[in-house]
């Protein structure tokens, strides 16, 4: 599995990948788990029931803005501990 991610045979670069694997697993389930939740919000804001196969136009609407109000948020988020990470490191 290492050779998948370029590991090579050292134990340096070995332990390297192993930590951008589990960084990504990480950055992978907090994503998953982000889409889930706006998914959830957004549907129990904006559709009250289902009627047609089709959003109406205001569902649509309310679900764009509440779409975009999570992305906003998840970016204001992310620039935050970034911000905080970097300070840790110094």
């Amino acid at each position: 599995m290492s050779s998948l991610f370029g590991g090579g045979g050292s134990s340096n670069s070995g332990g390297l990948n192993h930590e951008r694997l589990e960084m990504a697993m990480t950055e992978m389930d907090t994503v998953t788990d982000l889409f889930n939740r706006m998914v959830s919000s957004c549907q129990n804001k904006c559709i009250a029931r289902y009627a047609e196969a089709d959003l109406s136009k205001g569902e649509t609407v309310c679900i764009d803005r509440c779409v975009a109000k999570y992305h906003e948020v998840y970016g204001k988020v992310g620039d935050k501990l970034k911000v905080r990470g970097e300070g840790q490191q110094r």
